[in-house]
């Protein structure tokens, strides 16, 4: 069996050490699995404390993929056989997969993460917290748990909130893939670097002049980072996103689910991008879409700490509730693409039912997540 996250540390030319995590499951697209998660963090918690570690660089195996999500087959498999009963594997995973994200935002070193190709959902999580996260002509982003039965978790509530014109709902809602472009224009990217460049890239890294100001040093890596870009940006895409923006902020301009989303699937286009967001949120779950709609509401002045917090009761009551389990069933166990969706339409979903998904199920000293 080989290792699902390879560690390395290189040697810089002043003494100081670049610390290389690599996500190791290729043929999976690098899905973050539990045992990733269990590596990763007192790894990445052991580096922060290093005073030689100078930098972490964080990337996925192969070209196709720096992580295509959670590893969502192994959730449906230790998701409680009735519907309703607690689920307590789902709630560890969630617990230690926030925990680690939480940890990336608020590491205390430059922290690169290499988003070349597939990045979706837990992929997202593990990248929207680094200090510099580099996107490539292959990126493409989505956060598509409306397809599942889910909802845009992984600190969702906190980083689609900072997106310009209501672009994060309008993503959140439609699952809609984002390109490098894109991704530099929501804040979810900060360079445009070609692939190619990548172990151009490492091999800079070690010649810089690291210090043991934290400060300067992101200074220093901000400078090569902004070199690469320069000698990258002619591959650069066109963002759909930013194309689109008066048209996303038009069709989310409402104040309630029920128009949004008529308005939206409403809206004629020829456009593909547009098409494609369209039919994804037609044919997703209605309570994912009405769970999306209230969590972006209820996180927008929260903290990063209390989004993940508020994230994790959600999270858990999906693993009870049923509709994560019937999305999973149709899109990835039985792959007959027809979940059965506990409601055919926005208006079918009680209001009671959204609310019990926002009631926590901790004491606030009992969170699982009350260390953050």
């Amino acid at each position: 069996m080989s290792e699902v996250v390879l560690f390395e540390e290189l040697n810089c030319s002043n003494g100081k050490k670049i610390a290389v995590a690599t996500l190791n499951a290729e043929r999976s697209l690098n899905a973050l699995s539990h045992d990733m998660v269990k590596q990763l963090f007192p790894q990445l918690s052991a580096w922060q404390k290093d005073s030689d570690i100078a930098a972490v660089f964080l990337h996925g195996a192969g070209e196709k993929a720096f992580c295509a999500g959670g590893d969502i087959v192994h959730l449906y498999n230790n998701l409680p056989e009735n519907n309703g009963e607690p689920a307590p594997a789902i709630e560890e995973f969630f617990t230690d997969e926030y925990q680690l994200d939480h940890l990336i935002h608020t590491f205390n070193k430059p922290f690169i993460v290499w988003g070349n190709g597939i990045v979706m959902g837990g992929g997202l999580g593990l990248m929207a917290g680094g200090s510099h996260r580099v996107v490539t002509e292959t990126t493409r982003i989505a956060m598509p748990e409306i397809s599942i039965g889910l909802y845009p978790d992984v600190g969702g509530s906190y980083f689609l909130n900072k997106m310009p014109g209501n672009s994060g709902l309008f993503l959140g809602l439609t699952g809609a893939s984002i390109n490098a472009s894109d991704a530099k224009y929501t804040h979810l990217g900060d360079h445009f670097i070609s692939n190619d460049k990548k172990q151009l890239v490492l091999d800079e890294l070690l010649t810089i002049n690291w210090g043991d100001t934290i400060a300067l040093n992101h200074e220093k890596l901000s400078t090569l980072m902004v070199d690469f870009e320069q000698r990258s940006i002619a591959g650069a895409p066109i963002s759909n996103v930013q194309h689109h923006q008066e048209l996303i902020s038009q069709l989310t301009s409402a104040d309630n689910i029920t128009t949004i989303v008529a308005d939206i699937l409403a809206f004629e286009s020829e456009d593909k991008w547009i098409n494609r967001a369209q039919k994804s949120l037609a044919h997703g779950s209605a309570l994912s879409a009405t769970l999306t709609y209230r969590q972006l509401q209820e996180s927008e002045n929260l903290s990063l700490a209390d989004c993940f917090k508020l994230e994790l009761g959600i999270s858990t009551k999906c693993g009870e509730f049923g509709e994560f389990k019937e999305g999973v069933r149709a899109l990835l166990i039985e792959k007959d693409n027809k979940p059965q969706w506990k409601y055919s339409s926005i208006n079918d979903v009680e209001p009671e039912v959204v609310d019990w998904f926002f009631t926590t199920p901790w004491p606030a000293a009992e969170h699982p997540l009350a260390n953050l």
